[in-house]
C-alpha cells in the first residue's frame, strides 16, 4: 500500500469520525412524558399527526369546554431542544383555563414522536406546519384565530413558520435565539477547538439542515411575521442572553413586536414564565383573541 493511498484513507477516516462526532454532539436527548394533562384535572385526547418523511407526531389535544368553544382561539405549543409536551404543561394550563383550545406537540425525535435521521430548527417548523394543517382539518374551529407559542428552538421555529404564512393570528416566542450561528458559536466555545474547525462545523451543519442561517434567523424572520408578536426572555438566561431578544426587537423596529422581560428567569425557567401567564393572556386579549378574563381554577 503506497503512501498516497494511506494518506487518503487516513483523511477519509478522520472526516468520517468528525461527521459522526458532529451528529452525536448535536443529537437531541429524548425525554418521554411521564405525566399528562389529567394531572391538572384536564380532559384531553392523545393524537398522532402525519408529517414529513412519513413520520408520526405525538400530541395532546385539549379542547375548550366553554359553551362557545367553537369560537375559541387555538394555540399550538412547541417545546425546545431535548424537551417535550409535558414540560410545556405549566404554560398550557392557564391558557386552556382562559378558554383556548390547546395542542401540545412533540417534535420528531422528541417525547413520543417518531425518530428521524436528525433534528433541526427548520424541522421543528415543519412539524408546527403539519400541526396547523391538522387543526384546519377539524371543521368546527375558528381557523382565523390560531396562535403559535414556542420555547427556545421551538420559539425560533414558530417565528420561522409564522413568517411563511398569512393564517397565524399571534406568536409568543419564549427565549429564542436571534441568530443560529451566534447560538452555535456560543455552544462550541465550551470546547477548545481551532477556529478553522469551528468554521467547518458551522458550514457542515448549514449544509445538513439545508438552510442558510441568515434565511432562518429569528432576527430576520420575526420582521416578516404579519401578526402581533410577543418576545419573552429571562434577564438571567445563561444559554441565550437577553441581548438576543433586544437584537430581534431592534432589527425589526416594528410596533407589532412587544418585549416582556422576566426578572431572574434562566433559559429553562418555565416556572418563572408561568408566574407571568396573566401577561401572556393580557397580550392575547389586547390583540383580540381572548375576549374574557382567565377562569378561576376549580
Amino acid at each position: 500500500m503506497n503512501v498516497t493511498l494511506i494518506l487518503i484513507l487516513a483523511i477519509a477516516a478522520t472526516l468520517f469520525a468528525i461527521h459522526k462526532a458532529i451528529h452525536i454532539g448535536f443529537r437531541a436527548p429524548r425525554l418521554v412524558e411521564q405525566g399528562s394533562p389529567a394531572d391538572f384535572g384536564i380532559s384531553y385526547h392523545d393524537i398522532n399527526i402525519s408529517t414529513k418523511r412519513g413520520k408520526q407526531l405525538f400530541a395532546w389535544w385539549l379542547l375548550a369546554t366553554s359553551p362557545d368553544k367553537i369560537m375559541a382561539p387555538t394555540i399550538i405549543l412547541m417545546h425546545g431542544w431535548g424537551s417535550n409536551a409535558e414540560l410545556m404543561l405549566p404554560l398550557a394550563v392557564p391558557l386552556y383555563r382562559a378558554g383556548m383550545n390547546v395542542l401540545l406537540l412533540d417534535a420528531r425525535n422528541h417525547g413520543r414522536s417518531d425518530d428521524d435521521n436528525f433534528s433541526s430548527m427548520p424541522r421543528f417548523a415543519e412539524d408546527v406546519s403539519e400541526a396547523i394543517n391538522w387543526i384546519k382539518q377539524q371543521g368546527n374551529l375558528q381557523n382565523d384565530q390560531l396562535v403559535l407559542l414556542g420555547h427556545s428552538v421551538g420559539a425560533a421555529a414558530v417565528l420561522l413558520e409564522a413568517s411563511r404564512r398569512d393564517d397565524v393570528a399571534a406568536v409568543i416566542s419564549l427565549a429564542t435565539f436571534a441568530h443560529p450561528e451566534w447560538m452555535m458559536r456560543r455552544y462550541l466555545r465550551r470546547f477548545p477547538l481551532p477556529k478553522l474547525f469551528v468554521k467547518g462545523v458551522l458550514h457542515y451543519v448549514e449544509r445538513v439542515i439545508g438552510h442558510r442561517y441568515e434565511a432562518i434567523a429569528p432576527m430576520h424572520t420575526a420582521c416578516l411575521v404579519k401578526c402581533p408578536v410577543l418576545l419573552v426572555h429571562g434577564t438571567t438566561d445563561k444559554t441565550i442572553p437577553v441581548s438576543d431578544a433586544l437584537a430581534i426587537r431592534d432589527q425589526c423596529n416594528k410596533n407589532s413586536i412587544e418585549l416582556l422581560l422576566i426578572e431572574d428567569a434562566d433559559h429553562e425557567s418555565i416556572d418563572k414564565i408561568e408566574e407571568h401567564a396573566k401577561e401572556l393572556i393580557a397580550f392575547l386579549m389586547r390583540v383580540g383573541l381572548i375576549k374574557t378574563t382567565q377562569k378561576k381554577e376549580k
